[in-house]
């Protein structure tokens, strides 16, 4: 049976569609933005349309809370479990998360973080998911040999960098960030990065697109 198109009479989204618009609310005006006449109105849906796909609001939010855990806290916990012949080939990999979105979604990590700040049981979500992240990639240094205690201090070091960049907010160019890695991969594993893994980190983002894609971003800002 085919979906109707939005401008059907009687069409009410999807639970994704709903979801795709409350993300964007949230990124954009933090969690009080996220309301169901306003994602209503976004959407040129009716309000009673949500309730076909949501009991109230409070299970939209879980709903945003779910899509933060699958994306960012189960993307970057695969990252440190990728094949990797050395340790710096492993933290590339893992670096992969600060540059593609769709592997940690930083806009979501900040709006997640601020709306934890007033909502205490998001808090210990938070908690719990910094703790997996932690512990997963101190796993990863535990894998290539590195004692208990120095892999549990290099893995906050690292987690907690990269969390840093996300509470300021810094933007930072993708060229930029790129001739960073190498001294960041130095620096966070106490060796440096071969000029073949190098190579290869840089390659597997150019060719994606991201810098293509993060020019005509700022071109348009």
């Amino acid at each position: 049976m085919d979906t109707p198109a939005p401008n059907e009479r009687g069409w009410r989204g999807s639970a994704d569609l709903w979801l795709d618009a409350a993300y964007q609310l949230l990124v954009e005006g933090g969690v009080e933005a996220v309301k169901v006449m306003p994602l209503a109105e976004k959407l040129g849906l009716s309000r009673t349309s949500f309730y076909w796909h949501f009991a109230d609001r409070e299970a939209l939010l879980d709903g945003l809370v779910a899509r933060w855990q699958s994306r960012n806290t189960a993307n970057l916990v695969r990252q440190t479990e990728a094949p990797a012949a050395t340790i710096t080939e492993a933290v590339l990999n893992l670096f992969d998360c600060w540059i593609i979105q769709d592997l940690f979604d930083s806009r979501l990590e900040f709006a997640i973080r601020t709306w934890a700040l007033t909502d205490p049981a998001l808090a210990k979500t938070l908690a719990a998911a910094d703790a997996t992240r932690i512990a997963a990639i101190k796993t990863m240094f535990l894998r290539f040999g590195y004692p208990d205690a120095e892999a549990d201090i290099r893995a906050h070091t690292v987690y907690l960098t990269q969390i840093g960049y996300i509470s300021m907010r810094v933007d930072e160019p993708l060229l930029p960030r790129l001739d960073r890695i190498p001294p960041y991969a130095l620096t966070f594993t106490g060796h440096a990065p071969s000029a073949a893994e190098v190579k290869s980190f840089r390659d597997r983002h150019i060719q994606a697109g991201h810098i293509q894609a993060s020019r005509m971003s700022k071109s348009s800002s």
